[in-house]
């Protein structure tokens, strides 16, 4: 238990890995690098408490729990390189770090358009520090914001800029119906219907061809060549994994970093991933890995790659986490249990009604894989109780056979 362990990003993850491992008993130093200067924080307010002025930075804040409290954290410091034959890590400083355990949680950036026109004036939320340039656009007065992309923070930025007064709100997607990925088409629609009703227009079916403007944006040209006219646009279109230090180390890093069902990285048992950037088997669902960007992942791989990490994984049965997501747009949720994006082909109303509070059950094979809630408390409480329902579903042993 002597020794180190590196933990390469310092937001959620990052911290929950800290924590995690003096759980596992690790007592040796531990060492967390990110990349921001600020603290662990919360980051689904950004697009939403943030950007409408209701929580500042401070509120965000993780704070670690007492068994943490000795980590050392860098901030404001990013690892460049890695070479994990020899256990050492570099950073941009030009340090070189030697460790006995690494734990991967560099996490996610936006994706950004490469689209010809001017950059000042187009967004992303990702930092707190991105949310706060934003609010400053969203609140002058008769602002004209462009979103481009339909998905979470896309449809959540959308909900945030009406409120704040914007004088247009217009979100582009070159898909039919936003989030109609995650959702599939029966709450997809639903979801329109509702942001438009409360003021938000959409331009589906087309991509940015480009952006209008001298200095700074003044219109977004669509692949139809219609214009609209903005002041602000947001970028909300996907997100790129932060795995550039880890090649040349022989990893399948084509989407995050791929892992084991033990969250271990490349097979080797002194490496694993945990949060978005990882790539895993669920062994819940089946052996395909896939990365999952929600904000429960972080928590529940942590915990069990530091099991890993620290004493291997000897009767420990392989990662197979629940997903839970939720997003407030306007003045209702999306609530979500498990995996919906495996079951759009067999959507079924479970409770409610689509348009008012409803629970959709997704299936695959017959079997319950996931629930979304679109609504109010009311059925936000009644995907709860199916919640239980999918943590009694047959879990996939590591051969892929249900038990």
């Amino acid at each position: 238990m002597s020794g180190r362990i590196v933990v390469a990003g310092a937001s959620l993850g990052g911290l929950r890995a800290a924590e995690q491992l003096r759980a596992a008993g690790w007592t040796g130093s531990v060492t967390v690098i990110g990349d921001e200067p600020h603290p662990p924080y919360n980051r689904p307010p950004l697009s939403k408490e943030v950007l409408a002025g209701k929580a500042a930075f401070d509120s965000l804040v993780f704070t670690p729990k007492a068994s943490a409290t000795d980590v050392e954290w860098r901030l404001g410091t990013r690892i460049v390189s890695a070479r994990l034959a020899d256990r050492t890590v570099g950073l941009d400083d030009g340090a070189v770090l030697c460790y006995d355990g690494l734990v991967v949680a560099t996490g996610m950036r936006p994706r950004r358009l490469r689209c010809p026109g001017p950059v000042a004036g187009r967004h992303t939320v990702r930092t707190i520090d991105d949310a706060q340039v934003l609010r400053d656009g969203l609140t002058r007065p008769g602002v004209r914001v462009v979103v481009v992309g339909a998905g979470f923070i896309g449809c959540e930025v959308a909900a945030t800029a009406v409120g704040l007064g914007a004088a247009e709100v217009t979100v582009v997607d070159p898909l039919p119906l936003p989030m109609i990925g995650p959702l599939g088409e029966l709450l997809a629609r639903e979801l329109r219907a509702r942001h438009e009703k409360r003021g938000v227009r959409f331009a589906l079916g087309a991509g940015v061809a480009g952006f209008e403007g001298g200095d700074r944006v003044t219109g977004v040209v669509l692949s139809d060549g219609s214009v609209l006219p903005a002041d602000v646009v947001v970028e909300s279109v996907g997100s790129v994994a932060n795995t550039e230090w880890l090649e040349g180390n022989g990893l399948d890093l084509s989407d995050g970093v791929l892992t084991d069902g033990h969250l271990r990285v490349g097979g080797r048992p002194d490496v694993v991933a945990v949060g978005d950037v990882a790539r895993f088997p669920n062994a819940r669902y089946d052996g395909v890995p896939r990365r999952v960007e929600h904000w429960s992942v972080p928590t529940d791989s942590a915990k069990h790659a530091a099991k890993v990490l620290v004493s291997g994984d000897p009767g420990l049965p392989p990662f197979a986490p629940l997903p839970t997501f939720w997003s407030d747009q306007h003045d209702f949720r999306l609530q979500s249990f498990g995996a919906p994006g495996l079951g759009l082909g067999d959507v079924r109303v479970l409770d409610g009604d689509p348009a008012g509070d409803v629970v959709a059950g997704y299936h695959r094979d017959g079997l319950l894989v996931g629930v979304v809630a679109l609504g109010g408390p009311a059925a936000a409480r009644a995907a709860a109780r199916y919640r239980a329902e999918l943590l009694k579903q047959p879990a996939l042993t590591s051969q892929g056979a249900l038990s």
